[in-house]
Order: structure tokens, then sequence, then C-alpha cells
């Protein structure tokens, strides 16, 4: 009997009919089709009503249970009773047994089947003696099993036994006789009081098994515990790592990892250390729990992300569901499918969130989630679409994302692919680049190459955009997908949102069999690049300043380019890290730190001119003086822009509104204009295109060549360095020196998204009298020439903060004076 809705496991069967709800990795129905095989009873049929499809897909014709599977269908509820009579073509030819298939039981049913043939029974029901028979019809028997007296739904003044029924029947054929066709009919309500009242022998089979009704979420996680605890006997498809400690075919437990059993891990199912798994829990296949994360008495259906420093208590959570950084779920909640729990969110006890819904960052949820959805505010971020591999960023995602690109372009056109060195960037693109040929859009790969260079050819060439794909800086974990224009800028706004609206409906374009695109691999890429890059920038001066200089690859892509570049400019350099490295395709933050003072001590031992270190993908650098100090993000955009107006004497750079006042003074002394922008990477792209720019940078490492290209380029600004320290004979710190010390301080407030208008209200509010500019967020700037910058994100559930004023004291207080106001207007 498989036809019921399980409304009281909603939402766990909002979209899965309650037979596939799993228990111990496996659904219920499967352990009841394994128990009927065990004694003998291979031929079944299977009663079908809700979301009937999935279960016949599932379990098929029973070939791989080594049983024959039959299906009646229901188009509407029959009952108990008028289900079976609507499989009565299968029943007419001997005695049959009538089990339910959601509830989880281990009875002995052939003990069962001589017991009714001992007695010559026309109908046994099969009883369980429970602590608590209310939500259960009581069966009265006598000393001989002979059935008494049936009570439905019995309240304690009717409760005269505590046998119910557990709806485990044998019958003879010929009680389908008893039963109206096509009507709803029910057993214990109609069929069995008439026959009882007829006199019919019906006996009751009271069963030692174990039985449990799975229809409430605590019977639910009962039966995960129980069966855990060996209180009914299952096939458990996986091995004892220790006593109680269960782990399936291809499941990686990192050593370090605690389990405290009994608890189940699944199939392929990832535990990394640090992680801990307590008493009771249940991961299913291809689940990821991160470092930090705790489970206890958890039920995590199939490919779960758990992110690093989760906590999960007595909680189900819904297969394809990802629970972020250091979010918290209760007891008693229930999450349902593919939903998102994003980081620092909190679940309350009891909470029932509806499949597909997001709980945004920091929320905090005290009620159940059925009809909202807050979606994802935003498909892009500031690095591009970003995510997590396998988890966020999935190769169907890919193929999804890539498809509403190549429906925003026209058939024929051509757009360049690239990626860094990681494997996950390489296997992503391939979905990306079928997606775009089955969309009618031809591709030029170039593989693996830097970034700079795949926005280069994307300029130069007859391309009408690309598409790139990198490992997240810092998170080796994460990718980043790349969209650019016609020029290799990032996609505008405006472009931005209409790729996402196509993406939001789903309405991709698909090419016919004769539309198919092509795939071709361009030759001399990096030739292509490197010799225009040595046409539009000035190297004059290099060959004859005998520089050294160290250069630090970082494993990246760069290292594809360099011996091009270096071999034509005369340097003596030395090189580190040239090698493209797969597994560590990005560093974390301590790596970094490790190979800049690896850098400074190159630097300052071989007596360099200076040191550099690319990104991973050659977009950004970082910059080492000749005595090998690190220069800070902050400092280098000062230290080039002085080297650069000074030579310039005019013209104008562009600047995001968050870079210190400091380069105003720089570009005023030397005669130079700031056009700022707003922070967005693809606004001061945009500007740097202008007419007579001669340098912009986004103070991060990110720095655009103007006159090669209005685009982010590390290799360039590398270039171009060597030019202009060769012509200016100043070492970069006493560059450094002679510019002013900025005063500018950062914050961030966390801030729900639902308030983010009322705290720029405010802000504009609080702000009055004041001067304000708007180019980005709110900047205030009072008499004194101090500033205070309010800027929501983008993409996160936070709001940023920047003060600069002429001394530290001052900005400090700017900066928490105008913090107060947005903690006050966002409530934390």
């Amino acid at each position: 009997m498989a036809g019921g809705e399980g409304t009281r496991l909603r939402p766990m069967t909002a979209n899965q009919p309650k037979p596939l709800l799993p228990v111990i990795n496996r659904p219920i129905m499967e352990h009841v089709l394994r128990l009927l095989r065990r004694h003998g009873l291979t031929e079944t049929v299977i009663t079908v009503q809700f979301l009937a499809a999935l279960i016949r897909n599932y379990f098929g014709d029973g070939e791989e249970l080594g049983m024959s599977l039959y299906y009646a269908t229901e188009d509407m509820p029959l009952g108990t009773a008028g289900s079976v009579k609507n499989a009565a073509d299968k029943l007419r030819d001997d005695r049959f047994l009538v089990i339910s298939g959601d509830a989880l039981t281990d009875i002995d049913l052939t003990d069962m089947i001589r017991f009714h043939r001992d007695n010559g029974a026309l109908v046994t029901i099969g009883l369980k003696r429970v602590p608590n028979p209310l939500e259960f019809g009581i069966v009265i028997v006598d000393d001989h099993g002979k059935v008494q007296r049936f009570l439905e739904k019995p309240t304690w003044g009717q409760v005269f036994s505590d046998t119910v029924n557990t709806g485990i029947y044998v019958m003879e054929p010929e009680v389908l006789d008893e039963v109206v066709t096509g009507q709803a009919v029910d057993w214990s309500a109609d069929v069995f009081p008439r026959l009882l009242a007829g006199g019919a022998p019906l006996y009751g089979y009271v069963a030692e098994g174990y039985w449990e009704d799975v229809g409430t979420h605590e019977s639910y996680l009962k039966a995960q515990s129980d069966a855990l605890s060996g209180w009914v006997k299952l096939d458990i498809d996986a091995f004892e790592l220790s006593p109680g400690v269960w782990v399936a075919e291809g499941a990686s437990v990192d050593a370090d990892a605690v389990l405290k059993g009994p608890l189940y891990i699944g199939d392929y199912a990832k535990v990394e250390a640090g992680a801990e798994l307590r008493e009771y829990s249940v991961l299913g296949s291809n689940v990821v729990v991160r470092e930090g994360a705790f489970v206890h008495r958890a039920v995590v259906h199939d490919n779960v992300y758990i992110g690093p420093s989760a906590n999960l208590r007595g909680c189900v959570i819904g297969k394809n569901t990802d629970v972020m950084t250091g979010a918290r779920i209760e007891e008693s909640a229930v999450i349902g499918d593919e939903c998102i729990i994003e980081a620092e969110a909190y679940v309350s006890s009891g909470v029932k969130v509806y499949p597909f819904k997001t709980i945004e960052a920091g929320a905090v949820v005290n009620t159940s989630v059925i009809w909202e959805s807050r979606g994802q505010r935003s498909l892009f971020g500031p690095r591009g679409v970003s995510g997590l591999v396998n988890v966020e960023i999935t190769p169907e995602l890919c193929v999804r994302l890539a498809s509403a690109y190549a429906t925003t372009l026209k058939k024929g056109t051509s757009v360049i692919t690239s990626r860094d060195c990681s494997r996950a960037a390489r296997a992503l693109k391939r979905a990306v680049v079928s997606a775009l040929n089955a969309g009618a859009i031809d591709v030029l790969d170039l593989e693996a190459t830097p970034l700079p260079v795949a926005r280069f050819h994307t300029g130069r060439t007859a391309a009408v955009g690309g598409i790139a794909l990198r490992t997240t800086s810092g998170d080796p974990q994460s990718v980043d997908i790349v969209f650019t224009d016609e020029q290799g800028a990032d996609l505008s706004l405006g472009a931005q949102r209409k790729l996402e609206r196509v993406f939001s409906r789903q309405e991709f374009r698909r090419a016919f069999p004769g539309e198919i695109a092509e795939l071709t691999f361009p030759a001399r890429a990096v030739e292509d690049y490197a010799h225009e890059l040595l046409r539009c920038v000035d190297m004059n001066g290099v060959r004859g300043a005998e520089m050294k200089v160290v250069v630090d690859c970082a494993g990246g892509t760069s290292s594809l380019v360099m011996p091009t570049l270096l071999g034509r400019v005369g340097v003596d350099v030395l090189t580190v890290n040239s090698r493209l490295d797969d597994t560590s395709p990005t560093e974390t933050l301590a790596e970094r730190r490790r190979d800049l003072q690896r850098l400074s001590e190159l630097v300052s031992s071989s007596r360099a001119a200076f040191g550099v270190r690319f990104d991973p993908v050659g977009e950004r650098v970082a910059l080492v003086d000749e005595k090998g100090q690190l220069i800070s993000e902050e400092r280098a955009l000062l230290v080039v822009l002085d080297l650069v107006a000074a030579e310039r004497g005019g013209g104008r750079v562009a600047l995001p509104v968050t870079t210190t006042r400091v380069a105003e003074q720089v570009c005023r002394f030397h005669g130079v204009q700031v056009h700022w922008t707003a922070t967005a990477l693809d606004e001061l792209t945009t500007a740097a295109a202008g007419h007579d720019m001669i340098f912009a940078a986004d103070g991060k490492g990110g720095f655009v060549v103007p006159e090669f290209g209005p685009t982010v380029d590390g290799i360039a600004v590398f270039m171009r360095l060597l030019g202009l320290v060769a012509r200016t004979r100043l070492s970069l710190s006493r560059i450094d020196a002679r510019i002013p010390e900025a005063k500018l301080l950062r914050r961030t407030v966390p801030t729900p998204w639902a308030a983010k208008g009322a705290v720029m209200r405010s802000v504009i509010e609080a702000a009055e009298g004041y001067h304000i500019d708007t180019t980005d967020g709110v900047r205030v700037v009072d008499g004194d020439g101090g500033w205070a910058l309010v800027l929501p994100d983008p993409s996160e559930a936070v709001t940023h903060l920047w003060a600069e004023a002429h001394d530290m004291d001052t900005a400090q207080s700017l900066l928490e004076h105008w913090a107060r106001v947005v903690e006050r207007a966002a409530g934390t």
C-alpha cells in the first residue's frame, strides 16, 4: 500500500511520496520489500496514487530486488480496501498478504501466514502491543486469537486493550467480493465490522517483532534511532567501522573527524577533519560535512552540503540543500529539499521550511516558511557568478548559465572561453562550451590562460563576449564564472540583469542540428598578447637600466606569458612558482603571507629593484620594494599613480570612491584630474576607456593600463612599472616615502536585507546639512575635509563603512558615529 500523501510529514513529503522517505539511506518501502523477499513473498502489487511516477521510476519491475513488481494506480483515493480491490486481477488466484509501504517493521510474516492457515481464517489481522494506542485502531481478540471487537481511534475511556491494527493482513481472495468496485472503502471501518457481524472467521495475530508507523516527524526520527540501535532488523548497506558506526561504500571520513555512534554515513559522503558526528545521526549519499560542523540526532538526506561550523541538532535536512557556514538548525526543525540556509542563519525548534526556499544570512527564523521564497537576490556578485564547486556551482548550473548567455546573443556569433589551471574550472568549462555550441554560438577556447590574455583577445577579435572560469581568490573550494562584453570588460549591470532574466525564466534557445556551432582553439594567443603589449607600453630605458626584478607567478597562468615577455625586454629576472599547479590553484591567506615573505627575502637578498607577485590568473599584483618591504594595496595604488602622473604631467585617472583622498593630493601635485567612480569593476573599466585617461586602479591590487586596454591587467601594469622605474631611476621605497600617509579606516556592519533600505534612508536623514556625494552609496563630507562613506554590500547582508580625516582620532570618531547610525537603523 503506497498511495498515501503523508500530509503530517510535510515538508518532507511536499514533493515526494511518503514510502520513498529514507530510513538509514534507503526508502521505507525498500525495507518493506526486502522483508517480503526474506519471507519468500516475491510477487508484489504496489497500489499507488500520490506522485505515483516517482515510486514506479525508483523500483521499476523489481528486478534489482529479485522480485516481480506490478502497479495498480488509483485515479482517486479509494481507501485501504478499495485500493486493494483495484488490484484484484492480480490477487484472485491465491491467498495474499497486505502490508503498508510506509511503516517500518520486521514482523515474522512467515509465522503470521502459518497462524492464518492453521486457524482457517478468512482474514488475519497483524496486531502489535503499543504503550499509547489512541492514534491507532484497537482490535480485541479472545484467547485463541479470534477477533471480538474493533475500535477505531478510541478515547482513553474506550481503551480496553493495547493491541493495535498494524495494517498488515493475510486474506483469502474471496474477501474481495465484500468490497464495492471503484468506491472508497476502508477495511477497519467498513469491511471487517460487517464480516465480524456475519460470523466470518477473523483472527488477530499478535506479533512480537518491531513495528513503527512512520506518520509524524517524531516517529520518523525514532525509526532512524531504533534502526541504528538494532531494535529493528534491517539490511544496512555499509560496514561497521567501529561499534555502531556504519560507513557505506566510497565514503571518505578524515581520521581527525569525531564520530560517536551509533550513526550512519552514506556512500560517497565526505566528513572533514574537525567535524563532529554524534549519536543517531544519519548522513545520506554524497553529503559533505565541512570542518567544525556539528551533527547530533539529525537525519540528512542525499547531496546535502553542511558548511564549516554549522550546527544541526535533532532536525531533518532534505536532499540537495546547502547549509552554509555557521548556520544553526535546532530540534524538530525540518528543512525541505533544495533549500539554502545561508551563513549564520538560525532556524528555531519545530520550524518547517518548505522546498526551494532560501533563509538569508544571519536571519533568525521562528515560524515556518511555507509560501515565502526570497530567492537569490542577484545571480552576479563582485567576482561574477561565484559559489562552492559542485555545491552551488555545478555542471548543471554552468549549462543553464551558458545557455542563458547564448540566448542573449545572435546565432553564429563567437565567444572566447578560458580558465585557470584548476581541475574544477577545467571540468566546468566543458559544460559551458557544450551549452554555448548547443545554443548556436561558436567558441574560441583559449584553454588555460591568464585572464588578461582572455580579455585582450575578446576585445581584439570578432568575439561578442567571453566566459572565464577561475578559482575564487583565497578559497580553493569555490569558483568564479566571469562574463565579459565585446571589449573584454566585465558585463555592465544592465547586461547582467538581462542575463539574469533569461536565466530565471529558463527559456533557453536551442540550435537545430544544422546550426550546432563550432569549437576552435586559436593559435598564438599568448604571442599576440605579448606583441601588442610591448607595442603599446613604453619600455624605453629598460634595457639600459640593467634592472633585476623578482617575479612570483603563484603557480598560476601568468607563468605561460612571462617567458615570452621577459625574453624581449632585457631584464634580469628571478622567477619563482612559475609552473601550473592544478592541485592548489589559489592560496589561503596564510599561504599568501608565507609566499610574500619569501618574495620579500628574495628581493632583499638579490638586491632587486622590486618584486611582484601575480594572483593565479595574472589579473592583480602585490608589490615589494627594493628593501624587501611589502607595499600594501592602498600604498601600491598611490606609488604607481605617482609614477604615472609624474611622467605624464596631465590627463585624468579613474579611481573608486572608496580610495583615500591622498590620491587626490598626488594628482593635484602633478596636474592630473581624478574621475571618481562606483566600486563595481565594470564602472571603473568603463571610465578607464574614456578620453585622456592615463591610469585606473581599484585599490585591491587591480590596475588598468589605458594605452593598452580598459580592463584590469596585472601583467600589463608590471611591464609598465618596469619602464617607469627604469626611466625615473627612483626606488619604490623613496616614492612611497614622499607620499603622505592616509588616515582611512574601514568597518563592516551586519545588516539584514530587509533593513538595507531603511539604513540608507536613515543615513540620508542624519546627513542633513552636510555635503553628500551619491556616486556609490552615500558619502558624507564634513566641513574639515573629513568624510565617511556608507555602502550596502550587493551580495551579502552587510553594510560597509569608510571614514577618512586629517588624523586617526577624528577618522575613528567619524567611523563610530556613522556605524551607530547604521546599527540603529538595522536593529543590530
